[in-house]
């Protein structure tokens, strides 16, 4: 294997390092972890390149996985969607669910993950991992707030005949800021006030999905009838999914604006962002590179089947990315402890941007990638 001359001294000189009393985080970044190196390295990397997605203007997207919100990190979502530094979202269905539990004052606790799990089930106590969470006064309470929110949506034809899970969420973030104690606590809530788009292409696979797939059941006691109607359901189209989400990119690439994504774990949502430029350059005819930009929070391993979605790198070869090893990097650490501290680099150096408010020109920009895309197929 041949490889390329290098200056292997080119590199800072490492020495060690020093903590001083009242230090920013902006100093604890660039003076203590830039000059280490392992993840507080790659940890200081993706600090400056989020930095760097900012001052660029660029098109940012979060994509959250898992269950984040349960342990408060949706507080640091809002401070990035209130600055303009997040301008869409694609997350799990679960981190919407239980981010509405603190709009609402519906308990949210530490708890200890070495509990008696056959205790707290006794005691209808949820437990995710170290968070307890009452099933009657939180769970079951957040149902029938998402069902009534739905409900009255539908009744009210808030929804269209064919819609995105970004169409449902900017509805049920519109509830919660309409019916909510708190809704400054919610990030449905906010990315609704700002117009920015939150896809959850998993619907199904979250308490969401279930709450509003009861719905037509209720309409079937309600009406005598013992036949499911499709007006009742709960739809939302993964055509449109794809096809909105695409046309964000789209619009990005057409007006030259760089695009980068904050990931936060993988799984569904980071592969969904992923795909915009295989759908955009493989599906539809137009030629897409991929993000500019692509920062991953994680603790999967790169050698165990892809890593929920590809390793930055390997996306390349799908054309997910530009060119391998240039705009991303990986620190391989918990969510709750880099994110939290990338979050807060970006509000000590990054002035506030002006929001871009894709929800309010989702229905145009899709309507502009299907037009690019016909006159593929035409030509």
């Amino acid at each position: 294997m041949h490889y390329m001359k290098r200056d292997h001294w080119a590199g800072k000189p490492i020495s060690p390092i020093s903590i001083a009393r009242g230090m920013t985080i902006t100093q604890l970044v660039d003076d203590v972890f830039d000059g280490m190196g392992y993840n507080a390295k790659r940890l200081a990397e993706a600090c400056h390149l989020f930095k760097t997605m900012i001052d660029d203007n660029s098109t940012v997207c979060l994509t959250l996985a898992g269950a984040m919100s349960p342990v408060g990190l949706g507080g640091g979502i809002i401070k990035m969607i209130e600055n303009g530094f997040i301008d869409w979202i694609v997350t799990t269905g679960a981190n919407t669910y239980h981010d509405m539990h603190f709009a609402y004052g519906l308990p949210v606790h530490q708890g200890d993950f070495t509990a008696d799990d056959n205790e707290l089930a006794e005691n209808d106590v949820v437990r995710i991992y170290d968070v307890f969470i009452d099933m009657e006064r939180t769970l079951i309470a957040q149902d029938k707030i998402i069902q009534t929110l739905t409900r009255k949506a539908i009744e009210k034809n808030q929804l269209p005949e064919k819609y995105s899970t970004a169409c449902y969420y900017k509805m049920l973030g519109n509830g919660v800021l309409e019916t909510s104690k708190h809704p400054e606590r919610s990030f449905i809530a906010s990315a609704a006030k700002h117009d920015v788009p939150v896809f959850v292409p998993a619907f199904a696979d979250s308490s969401v999905g279930m709450g509003t797939s009861y719905l037509p059941i209720i309409a079937c006691a309600k009406s005598g009838s013992k036949k499911l109607a499709s007006q009742d359901f709960v739809d939302p189209s993964p055509t449109m999914d794809a096809l909105e989400s695409a046309a964000i990119v789209h619009h990005s690439m057409i007006n030259n604006v760089p695009r980068g994504v904050l990931e936060v774990g993988g799984g569904v949502p980071k592969n969904f962002l992923q795909q915009t430029a295989p759908m955009i350059s493989q599906i539809l005819g137009i030629e897409c590179p991929g993000e500019n930009y692509v920062i991953q929070v994680t603790v999967d391993r790169p050698d165990s089947g892809g890593l929920s979605g590809a390793t930055i790198n390997e996306g390349k070869s799908w054309g997910k990315i530009p060119k391998a090893g240039e705009g991303n990097v990986v620190p391989y650490l918990d969510s709750t402890v880099g994110v939290p501290i990338i979050f807060a680099y970006a509000l000590e150096n990054c002035k506030p941007r002006k929001p871009k408010r894709f929800g309010r020109i989702l229905p145009d920009i899709t309507q502009e990638l299907v037009e690019a895309a016909i006159t593929k197929v035409e030509k």
